[in-house]
């Protein structure tokens, strides 16, 4: 009996800890684009995007992929501007899953009360693979490169040393298509020289929906 009413103070204080324990903040590394500018800037592109299998991850916002594409294109692939548009820069989901490993840690987590996610262990991860293909069309909607790229992600779920159960599935997808555009960049970089002419020989953008009824498009360059 008394090492049961010994325990009870210890069980109070670990249930306070837990509940007032946090998980790194997701604001930052949703919005976290690496810096690798391509040697010669494309033109400024209309962007749109197609999510695909991308939909149906319970993870992605409707609007991330369009989003990842906007920060990666402005900050490493397009010229700055506010004005005209040479083209569209159209990204296609082509594959996506999900995997949750590590699941079977969670018993050990709840018959510890968590105290080993407050040291680190995760109570599980979230790991994206996706597969895209990034489109360039010049004003008139004619195609002139079409590039593929595959990213993976693994987000940990943690106290202090991970994200949160409801953020991590979200950071996992977004992480994975930066990780995708990523490798399409060198891509554009070696096709820059080849490209760049062709989209703006056929001068500025008219209508930024692409021509062929697809997504309504953004500027990537704003």
């Amino acid at each position: 009996m008394k090492i049961i009413l010994t325990l009870k103070p210890a069980l109070a204080l670990a249930a306070a800890l837990l509940l007032a324990s946090s998980c790194i903040s997701v604001k930052h590394a949703m919005s976290d684009t690496p810096q690798a500018q391509i040697a010669r800037r494309l033109p400024p592109l209309e962007v749109a995007a197609d999510n695909g299998p991308l939909a149906s991850t319970d993870g992605a916002e409707p609007d991330d992929a369009l989003r990842v594409l906007r920060r990666e294109l402005t900050q490493n692939v397009v010229e700055p501007t506010d004005t005209a548009t040479f083209g569209y820069a159209k990204l296609t989901v082509t594959e996506a899953r999900v995997r949750r490993t590590n699941r079977g840690l969670q018993a050990v987590q709840m018959a510890t009360l968590m105290l080993p996610s407050l040291l680190g262990v995760p109570l599980e991860n979230y790991k994206s693979n996706v597969t895209v293909e990034l489109q360039l069309l010049d004003a008139q909607g004619q195609e002139v490169g079409c590039y593929a790229g595959y990213g993976e992600s693994n987000v940990r779920v943690a106290m202090y040393h991970g994200y949160s159960q409801t953020a991590a599935p979200r950071l996992s997808d977004v992480q994975a298509l930066r990780a995708a555009l990523a490798r399409i960049r060198p891509q554009l970089d070696s096709a820059a020289s080849r490209v760049r002419p062709r989209l703006l020989g056929t001068g500025p953008v008219d209508n930024p929906t692409l021509p062929a009824a697809g997504p309504t498009a953004q500027r990537a360059a704003n």
